[in-house]
């Protein structure tokens, strides 16, 4: 993993545990509900974040090098099933379709 990835990665996913653990003790606390919709919502929208990371490094190393070993067609396959779970990049998948 390239290490400004990386380190943006852990960074996000540090704060993404500090947050969980607020949405926990929102929950615990018996806050209002729509209160603590927004923040899972939140949570999510960093996770996206964190992937988006993750499929940047992923591109920018493991696929750029198969491709340069003339694995291309396996290595989009490999990215394809890869997308799925990157929905908020590729959009929502449909269960009935799997």
């Amino acid at each position: 993993m390239k290490p400004l990835h990386k380190k943006d990665a852990l960074n996000r996913l540090k704060t993404v545990r500090g947050h969980l653990d607020a949405v926990i003790a929102m929950v615990d606390d018996e806050r209002y509900c729509p209160d603590v919709m927004k923040q899972v919502s939140a949570l999510q929208g960093s996770l996206e974040k964190v992937n988006r990371v993750l499929l940047q490094n992923h591109v920018e190393t493991c696929v750029l090098h198969a491709v340069e070993q003339g694995r291309s067609g396996q290595i989009v396959d490999e990215l394809m099933e890869t997308l799925r779970y990157t929905p908020a990049i590729t959009g929502p998948t449909n269960q009935e379709d799997q």
